[in-house]
Parts: structure tokens; sequence; C-alpha cells
């Protein structure tokens, strides 16, 4: 069992209390006993047997399931275990747009967090053929979803958040990515461009760029028509060129609005697509919230997180190492976890829970991992600690996809599973060969298993442990968080790695650095050494100094494509936006990252 009091901070018992305690547990340890019975229901036989083993998974932060999972499952709440959804795609006719606005309240009514492409809906100033009249254009329908996501924080629901999506040929793409200058304007929503490998080609060699939209039925097709594929459709459709733009003035454009105002961040949408497991039926135009999980219409996706502190033998000793053996152990339990996720789940949509039962999509990832490289003594920056931290990727990646086939083999094929377009993948042509040869032979259980999250909300539950593959922001540090009452509170918090070594002596431990000391290359190279390993995305953040010259922060997009990752967001120090976190000798009017926002 846990041990009375598992919690070295304040703020870390404050989590559990104000957002995974359910009424009537006593310890932290009731609500992992909650979770794991809950959990194990979907089991057909040795319930309790598979109770104890999700219990001691659980015990002392090994594994972190996403908030929704400990906040919901065993509850008599009607919500959702799944973090994040994207939503279905939008048709261009009023009563579809609110059909689509009533299934996004719906879902954040049950705690999902909510994405879209807004790229079907029309221009702003095109004229629909069937009524005569004039399109608003998709940033002014957005309006209308932040409106509804403020009513429904004011209703009591819980605080969701919303990613917006937008191609980089839409005739509206100038309107969508200048939406946030203003620093009261689609507050509740992220923003991401979705950049083609064409669109930074044409960067490249300086060339012109057609903003088009597809011709629809009972519309003549004047001017250049160019054969595109289109969000939503199967196959290119003739899309009119309404206006042209240099490429490299609107990639500028991008990225001043992303130096000024933090947004919008980029999707490199080919490599998505290339890299997804079922590249042959989706096209993936939108993620979650956070950026990790590429979904299709209606997709969702389970999370959790593996914290890589708790598997550190001998911190700060000589001999410091990663148990990798007792990690892919681990790994195991938590894919058939989440597995387990998708059977008791309650979902806010039909359309949801089809989607979620035809792959059973999950997305294990790794937490604590700027923690676990100090306890190793290593430093973030360094080529030793890319080398461990892939190390630790990989050996997640195998020990999840070895425990998706045997899976597969007690439980069934995810429906939609066809072997050989799914190895054709170009994540799946890296798997191990054995891995590959039982996917043949047996199947595999879930479509996609790995994705890094930015797990902010429960690494803090964790006794403040670094969150996702984030470096650590600071030694010690302020962080207002969301109380019962609507109010907030802010909590002096120290980093976990500085928690353990001050229990040793007084100063930093040896291999700690801040996230501010880290050059911004070296954040891109660790997004880089793992995403080849990892079959959805990951949330990165790369901080930089507000003083950054334009240049080098615009370097950071283009070495970003280069390196094949799936996104990329930059932030820098802002006016409309603040910093992420305040130090305690910083103004007393502190900002943090938006916890009670956070889709974990």
């Amino acid at each position: 069992m846990t041990s009375p009091d598992p919690f070295s901070m304040e703020i870390s018992r404050h989590v559990w209390v104000t957002r995974y305690r359910a009424p009537g547990e006593s310890g932290i340890g009731a609500s992992w006993q909650r979770v794991a019975q809950a959990i194990a229901a979907a089991e057909s036989r040795d319930r309790e047997q598979w109770a104890g083993r999700f219990y001691r998974l659980l015990d002392q932060f090994r594994f972190l399931p996403g908030g929704r999972i400990l906040a919901g499952a065993g509850t008599e709440h009607r919500v959702t275990l799944f973090n994040c959804f994207v939503m279905g795609e939008i048709a261009d006719d009023l009563v579809s747009i609110f059909d689509a606005l009533k299934e996004g309240a719906l879902t954040m009514q049950q705690g999902g967090g909510v994405g879209y492409d807004f790229s079907t809906l029309r221009p702003a100033g095109m004229v629909a053929a069937a009524t005569g009249s004039i399109a608003s254009g998709p940033v002014s329908f957005m309006h209308i979803w932040d409106a509804m996501c403020a009513t429904m924080l004011s209703t009591g629901a819980r605080r969701g958040a919303m990613m917006a999506t937008l191609r980089c040929d839409h005739p509206d793409i100038e309107t969508f990515v200048d939406a946030k200058r203003d620093p009261a304007v689609l507050r509740h929503f992220n923003l991401s461009v979705q950049v083609s490998d064409d669109f930074m080609a044409a960067v490249a060699a300086d060339r012109d760029w057609p903003l088009v939209f597809p011709v629809h039925e009972g519309e003549t097709a004047e001017g250049d028509v160019i054969q595109r594929r289109w969000s939503g459709t199967a196959a290119p459709v003739p899309c009119r060129a309404l206006r042209t733009v240099k490429a490299r003035e609107l990639w500028q454009r991008i990225l001043r609005a992303a130096y000024d105002t933090a947004e919008p961040g980029v999707l490199f949408v080919d490599q998505i697509n290339r890299e997804n497991n079922l590249h042959d039926r989706e096209m993936l135009t939108a993620t979650n919230p956070c950026g990790e999980i590429p979904l299709p219409p209606y997709g969702a996706c389970d999370l959790g997180s593996l914290n890589l502190t708790a598997f550190v033998a001998a911190p700060f000793a000589a001999g410091a190492r990663l148990d990798l053996y007792a990690l892919a152990d681990s790994v195991r339990l938590a894919v058939r976890f989440l597995d387990n996720v998708v059977d008791v789940s309650r979902y806010p949509l039909p359309a949801q829970a089809e989607q979620a039962r035809r792959t059973r999509r999950v997305g294990l990832g790794l937490t604590g991992l700027a923690d676990a490289l100090v306890l190793l003594g290593l430093n973030y920056d360094s080529a030793a600690a890319r080398t461990l931290a892939a190390r630790a990727m990989q050996t997640l990646r195998d020990a999840a996809y070895r425990a998706s086939i045997e899976l597969a083999q007690e439980k069934g094929a995810f429906p939609a599973f066809a072997p050989g377009t799914f190895l054709a993948s170009g994540f799946a042509t890296r798997l191990p060969e054995d891995i590959r040869d039982a996917i043949a032979a047996h199947g595999i259980r879930n479509s996609h298993l790995l994705a890094i999250a930015p797990a902010g909300t429960i690494s803090l539950l964790a006794n403040n442990i670094s969150s996702g593959i984030e470096p650590v922001f600071a030694a010690e540090a302020e962080r207002r968080v969301l109380g019962t009452d609507g109010g907030y509170r802010t909590h002096r918090v120290l980093d976990y790695a500085c928690q353990l070594w001050r229990q040793r002596g007084e100063g930093l431990p040896p291999a700690f650095i801040e996230a501010r000391q880290i050059d911004p290359d070296a954040h891109l190279l660790m997004q880089a050494a793992l995403q080849p390993l990892v079959d959805n995305a990951i949330s990165k953040t790369i901080n930089v100094a507000a003083d950054i010259p334009f240049e080098r922060f615009e370097h950071l997009y283009r070495q970003a494509h280069t390196l094949g990752l799936k996104g990329c967001t930059v932030f820098r120090p802002n006016p409309v936006t603040g910093a992420i976190l305040s130090q305690p000798a910083e103004a007393e009017q502190v900002h943090c990252c938006g916890l009670e926002r956070e889709a974990d």
C-alpha cells in the first residue's frame, strides 16, 4: 500500500483533492484502488488479480493515467475517460455547423478536450450558390465556439481546451494566423496551421503560393482550377484559386504571429500522414488540444505516462542507472490498462464510441524525463541525455507493441486491422523484424500505442516531477492553480530532483539545468531523438528568450521540418500571453501554464 502521506508538497495534495479525489477517499491509495478496480472490470476473468496489478502499477506514481481516467473511473459521474477528441468534419452549411457546435459542447461537458479542422468552411466573402448568402469565413465561426466554451466554464463544467487548425492554402489563412494578436480573442483555442511539404518547398524556392477552395456542386469553376486533396475528401478535387501570395511572405507572417503571440503552432501534415499506421484509410488534419494525438474525425485517445524517475536506481550515485527491465514490465501492464479504458469508458457521442472501438488507439508515453536525467547525472542538452532518452523510448515502444500483439492473441486485433497496409506505414517499417513478423502472424490490439503528452497536471500530482520530455523550468517557481471555489491559489514549488538532492545537502544537483539555460536547438534535438519511436506525436514546447532574433526563431521551424518532426511550437515570452511560470523573485502577478485548461 502507499505510505500514509505520499505527497512531499502541498500543491500536489491540492491537485489530488481538487481534481482527482472522489467523495469519501481519505488518501490517494483509495483513489488508486477505485481506478484499478474500475479498469479491471473490463477483464472477463481474474478481475481481482488484475485490479491488484493495476494498483501496484499506480502506486508510488509509477504510472500516471490521463486525468480523465483518474477523475472519472469508478465514479457515478457521467464523464468520459478519454482526455481528447477530434470532432467530426464540419460540412459547409449552417445546419451542419451548428450540429458540430452542439457535438463539441456535449463532448466538453463530459470532460473531453476537442480539436477541429475548420478548412472545410468557405472563406469570407465567397457567395454560397445555394442561398446567395455571403460567407463570413471560418474564423468568424470559431468565435461562436469560443463563446460556447466560455459559457461551459460559467456553468461549472470542467475547464476545456480546444484546438483549431486551418490549411496553409485556405484563402482565410492570414486572418487565422493573426486572429490572436488581440489578447481578448479566441482565448479558449490553441491554433495550428497545417503546413504541407509543397508549401515548405515553395518557401525554400521563394515561389508563388495559390490560396484555393473546393468547387462545390452547382458552382462554376471560373479562373484557375487546381486539383487538391482537401480536408474530408478521399481523393483530389477541383479547387478554385482565389488569389496568390508569395509563399515566403505567408511563412514569415505565420512565424511573426508566433513570435509576437506564441501562436499559431505548426503541424507538418504530410509527415503526420506518412507515418500514420492507418495511412491507407485516414487523412489526419487535426489534433487534440496539445498536439500529441493527430486523429481522424471523431477519433479519441486515452492517455497515460510512465514516470521515468520511478525507474532510476541509485539516484545521484556513480552507479545510477535507468532500470529498463522494470520499465518494460510496467509498459506491458500499462498497455493492458489503457486498452481496457476503451471498453469501460463512456462516450459523449455514438460516433466517438464507434471510432474508438474500431481502432482502439491509446497514447502511452513518458514523463519526468528531465528529472530522471538529473538523477542519472546527465545534462538535458547533452548527446548522452538524448541517447538515454531514446533508449527509454525504444524500450517503451518495443514493450508496448509486444504487449499489444499478446493482447490481440488473447482478445482479438482491433477491428480495422489490415496487416499489409498497417506494416507498410512509415512508422511500422522501422519496427524490429520480430515485432513485424508477430503482427503479420497474430495481429495487434491497438492501431496506435505511443504519444508523449504534456502531462503537466499529473506530473505536478507526482510531487512536481518534470512534465513530459520538457526540461525543468526552474529549481523553484510559483504555480497558480484553481481551487474548488473557482478562485486561484499560488503555491511555491520545488523541482522533484532538487527535493531529493536537498535531503542530502544544500545547493543544486550537479546535472541540474533550467529550461532558459538550454539552447533552443537542443530542445529540437531531444524531440527529434524520440519522434521516430513514437507512432502518434509529441507535445513539446521550445522555450526561447524574449530577445531571440526573429531569424533564429524562424530557423527553428525550418529545422523542425528538416528533422522530420510532426509539429513545432516555440514559446517566446510576449505581451499577449506573458510567461509560462513565475520564479519567486518576479512580479506578484503570477502567470501559469493554465493547468485548469490542460487536457490531463
